[in-house]
């Protein structure tokens, strides 16, 4: 997507493991939530992601709330939002003290943990949960909304994205997006619009592979969308 560099932060006790994964990403240690802010004062870690195979509870709500506390654009995906499940208001108030952009991006599952389900109007939906939570919300799906918040009051912008292919429906697929919105940021583009730009891409680049995709074929495929822009 165009990060330029990108670091794992990893427990120690899994370095040697993600050593192994490893080869154009970087490694660093970061041990729990301490760990992750004595990392974050290198302010060239400027956008982070977090959530797809943290694992949920209290450990990583304590990983969640340093990330926000250091200010830097976040994306917060799968365990990160259902660690929050219980204590929604806890990562509102956080997201509202960071002063960065925030990005959710909730599955119908996980959006049901952290906000009332809503019947019928999805992009409704999306819109009073980004009132709510202060950040962008995707709401993931075959007709994938994107929701701003709004500072004046009134009704915040949304997007409703429709070239999402059924094979994207796969392992993994939603971890990617993360990163891709996550990539986007870095580079300086604004919330809202980085995960608009994402989801379309993500999309695209689904379509182009076409049926047996896996994730791991995404990434391999975005380069060609990006080239025939």
């Amino acid at each position: 997507i165009g990060a330029g560099l990108v670091t794992v932060a990893s427990p120690a006790g899994a370095l040697a493991e993600n050593a192994a994964q490893l080869t154009a990403i970087m490694l660093r240690e970061a041990e729990g939530a301490s760990g992750l802010t004595v990392l974050l004062e290198d302010r060239r870690f400027n956008a982070l992601v977090l959530g797809p195979g943290l694992g949920t509870g209290p450990a990583t709500r304590e990983i969640v709330l340093a990330a926000l506390a250091a200010g830097r654009t976040t994306v917060l995906d799968a365990d990160a939002l259902t660690s929050f499940a219980e204590h929604p208001q806890l990562l509102f108030d956080a997201i509202a003290g960071s002063g960065a952009p925030v990005v959710l991006t909730p599955h119908g599952g996980e959006f049901g943990r952290l906000f009332a389900n809503e019947d019928g109007d999805k992009r409704a939906a999306a819109r009073e949960a980004a009132r709510k939570s202060g950040a962008v919300v995707v709401f993931k799906g075959a007709d994938t909304v994107i929701a701003a918040p709004s500072s004046t009051g009134e009704e915040g912008r949304a997007a409703i994205n429709a070239n999402a292919p059924a094979f994207l429906a796969t392992a993994g697929a939603g971890d990617v997006l993360a990163g891709m919105i996550a990539g986007l940021l870095a580079q300086g583009m604004p919330g809202f619009e980085a995960a608009c730009a994402a989801v379309w891409l993500h999309g695209a680049a689904a379509a182009r592979f076409g049926p047996g995709l896996i994730a791991e074929d995404l990434e391999k495929t975005l380069p060609q969308v990006l080239a025939a822009l």
